[in-house]
């Protein structure tokens, strides 16, 4: 169920999380930043859909993350992007990306890959699934790197580290590495290793990121991810 949310410069902010990250919608460059999306709307096709922007945030209350897996840019093809990394809706085609991590879960823990690429599942558990930059140009990708999103996603990844409860941070590809420095390691677990992407595939597989999230999780006395992921008549 997702939570109630209070519009912020155009955006869609959830309840809890407007606390943490009150500072940073204040800034100057937030305002900014929905400026360029907004005109970036007016002018071009731009995913995901107006008001899914934070729908990982809203999928994944502040008080409740356990993991944070941190994907780079939204899908820039047509019906893929909804507002959580790695993630398609019901009925879309799973991306590479996203297969090979299924491939991995099913090396890793036995789960067969699901018939859809819907990670609500995930996110309902405390899997925060946020990407660094939060919107993009249909067909073009990183057309919205460097305006301003990595700041405010690297302001997500402060603040949950910053809380007392101990959490997951995972980490795949070179970008993603480079947001170690924000988090306490000192409370906290990093998952690193290789994107699934295809180009990097060779090196994720055998890397048993699941199943390492969930020692460290019952190493914190928390429960276990269920990482099975419902197939569509599941779903209704």
């Amino acid at each position: 169920m997702t939570e109630l949310v209070e519009t912020v410069a155009g955006f869609e902010v959830p309840e809890s999380w407007r606390g943490a990250l009150a500072g940073e919608l204040a800034k100057p460059y937030f305002g900014e930043l929905a400026a360029f999306v907004a005109e970036q709307r007016a002018e071009h096709q731009v995913f995901p859909p107006s008001g899914q922007e934070f729908a990982a945030l809203a999928a994944t209350p502040y008080e409740k993350v356990r993991v944070l897996v941190l994907g780079q840019d939204p899908y820039h093809d047509d019906n893929q992007a909804h507002g959580m990394s790695f993630s398609v809706q019901p009925g879309v085609k799973t991306p590479p990306s996203l297969r090979n991590m299924f491939k991995e879960l099913d090396a890793d823990l036995g789960i067969p890959a699901p018939d859809n690429g819907y990670l609500m599942h995930w996110a309902e558990q405390g899997v925060l699934l946020l990407n660094a930059v939060l919107t993009v140009r249909a067909h073009e990708a990183n057309s919205h790197k460097g305006k301003g999103w990595e700041k405010f996603t690297d302001a997500v990844i402060t603040a949950v580290s910053d809380r007392p409860e101990p959490c997951v941070f995972v980490l795949w590809g070179n970008y993603a590495k480079k947001k170690l420095p924000l988090i306490d390691t000192s409370r906290h677990v990093v998952v690193q290793g290789a994107h699934p992407s295809p180009l990097s595939a060779r090196l994720f597989f055998g890397s048993r990121p699941f199943s390492q999230i969930n020692e460290a999780l019952t190493g914190f006395g928390s429960e276990p991810i269920d990482w099975r992921v419902p197939n569509l008549a599941e779903q209704g």
